[in-house]
């Protein structure tokens, strides 16, 4: 039987290594700033070189990675060097990930080849980097970045919708596979995030057409996104396997 936490503890992350992707900017960066403000040691992981100011921000115990998570040898390395650094990978928070837009009959087979390899390749590779450690120690959980386009469409996101609905797909085989070894595997689907560039790309009228369309009026904020991740991979969550957690304000239920 699992032992039970105090409410002091179930979101204490001290001695936990946390991976975040992404990590330079928006949610990546809410994220990894909660971790560490929770005690955790954070290796923020990004292909932008701006990432390692990131890390050097949140103080000396955390790090910087810069890695393509589409490159299967350089999340390979990646993963081996926080591994030699922090001894193990407790948490893993797949969240790097692109969305350029077009109509489906001429949306760009450059665009969907990479969005397809950044959001679902990329997170399958780092999913698949730390496994082994994490089912040898019976430990560990995995939070993969999805988004409520994986559940509905939206004009434009052809390839980001595709990308996400894989997410959910693949957070559910891994749940299942890995549950049953100490590693839980969830998702986390947000509506358009206020960062910067979820309000450059939702600006103006179209934006305010998509709060009026959200029953809670207003888009998500980057640290309801950070607290949510947290929740996931914390004690309090961990009879939480396979769910696709809905940060929506309700849009998806309309």
């Amino acid at each position: 039987m699992t032992e039970a936490l105090s409410p002091d503890d179930l979101l204490d992350f001290g001695g936990k290594t946390v991976v975040v992707t992404g990590a330079a900017t928006g949610i990546g960066k809410a994220v990894a700033e909660a971790f560490a403000a929770k005690g955790a040691r954070v290796a923020l992981l990004d292909r932008d070189a701006s990432v390692a100011q990131v890390a050097a921000s949140l103080g000396p115990s955390h790090l910087a990675h810069i890695v393509d998570v589409t490159d299967e040898p350089g999340v390979e390395q990646a993963v081996g060097a926080v591994t030699d650094a922090f001894g193990r990978i407790d948490i893993l928070v797949n969240n790097a990930g692109i969305g350029p837009l077009a109509p489906a009959e001429s949306y760009p087979t450059a665009d969907w080849d990479r969005t397809l390899a950044i959001n679902l390749k990329g997170a399958f590779l780092m999913a698949r980097a730390v496994a082994p450690g994490m089912l040898a120690r019976k430990s560990g959980r995995i939070v993969n970045m999805a988004s409520q386009a994986a559940v509905i469409g939206i004009e434009g996101h052809v390839a980001y919708c595709a990308s996400k609905a894989g997410i959910v797909g693949m957070t559910n085989c891994m749940a299942l596979e890995w549950g049953p070894h100490g590693v839980t595997v969830n998702a986390l689907s947000p509506t358009v995030v206020e960062t910067e560039l979820g309000l450059t790309g939702w600006a103006g009228e179209k934006g305010e057409r998509a709060r009026a369309a959200i029953p809670t009026r207003r888009f998500a904020k980057p640290w309801e996104i950070a607290a949510s991740v947290l929740y996931l991979a914390s004690g309090a969550a961990a009879m939480v396997n396979g769910a696709n957690l809905m940060i929506d304000g309700g849009y998806t239920v309309v």
